[in-house]
């Protein structure tokens, strides 16, 4: 490979490990001073807005009805409920490390969905499920989610959302290039903006310039430049390295927050943390490193 296909590789590896393991610790200032839908229906407006004028500006087209459509309801799923449901955990006090070590198991609720689309799963991912179900078990018997299960099932139904977007949105057809983000994101924006009307959120205040940064951070670098930066690599890398932000984003996300915000977790949070991490290794790189026999069949067999 060479120097000028290496960079960009580096550069989208980069964004994914890192902001959007960050993401989770920006959530957290952001909801600090902001209402929590209100604040993910901002970022997911304003990227979407920019991206989509960016796009019309410089010569593409609005898709026909049917792949808008589709793009829109991938983007609830994804974005308004995936990533929603995550602000509102954080709005709830669960820590960010623990946040994102939750939405690590999204391959292992994939795994599971891509099943009921009849795509065959192996015993070793179910093995891999297992391990992660077991892993989510151990972390909400720690401090941080022990006394907060509304949070827990937030995530969780998020990830599930997350996960199922994915496998569906797989199957449909959807807008070619950047459009199916930006459509994506427009989306999830108005439904999140629709949800704080409805719910009654107001901003009583000026958020604090803490709280406006991370809102432009969580916009710029965690939809803008993260969401494409992973649609390169799922055109250019194989499916296991594409996903493998699923097992860094949490140790990132674990750094900062025990770092930056004071956040801490028990020993049984950490172990938690290894069994969930090793369970989504299992599950998304179990077949490269555990290839599946090929049965030999001899010459006289075939005749």
């Amino acid at each position: 490979m060479s120097t000028r296909q290496l960079l960009p590789l580096i550069g989208a590896l980069f964004a994914l490990y890192i902001i959007w393991g960050s993401t989770y610790f920006a959530i957290a200032i952001g909801v600090a001073s902001w209402p929590p839908l209100m604040m993910a229906g901002v970022r997911f407006l304003s990227a979407g807005a920019v991206l989509t004028a960016w796009l019309l500006a410089t010569g593409h087209k609005l898709p026909a009805r049917r792949p808008l459509l589709n793009a829109a309801l991938i983007g609830i799923l994804l974005l308004a409920v995936g990533n929603g449901f995550v602000t509102l955990a954080e709005h709830q006090h669960v820590p960010s490390g623990i946040a994102a070590v939750m939405v690590a198991t999204v391959p292992l609720f994939t795994l599971c969905f891509s099943r009921f689309f009849g795509i065959a799963t192996r015993k070793l991912e179910w093995l891999g499920i297992a391990i992660g179900l077991a892993g989510i078990v151990l972390l909400n018997s720690g401090g941080n989610l022990n006394g907060n299960p509304w949070g827990a099932q937030l995530i969780l139904i998020g990830s599930m959302s997350w996960a199922f977007g994915s496998v569906y949105g797989s199957r449909i057809e959807l807008p070619t290039g950047m459009m199916a983000g930006a459509i994506e994101m427009l989306a999830a924006g108005l439904v999140l903006m629709m949800a704080s009307a409805l719910t009654g959120e107001k901003l009583t205040q000026m958020p604090s310039w803490s709280g406006i940064f991370a809102v432009a951070y969580l916009a710029i670098f965690g939809s803008l430049i993260a969401i494409n930066a992973y649609m390169y690599l799922i055109r250019n890398v194989t499916p296991a390295v594409a996903t493998s932000y699923a097992y860094v984003n949490p140790v990132v996300a674990v750094l900062l927050g025990t770092g930056f915000a004071g956040e801490s977790l028990s020993s049984v949070e950490w172990l938690a943390l290894g069994i969930i991490i090793f369970a989504v290794i299992l599950v998304t790189l179990g077949k490269y490193l555990f290839p599946a026999r090929r049965e030999i069949i001899s010459c006289k067999e075939q005749k």
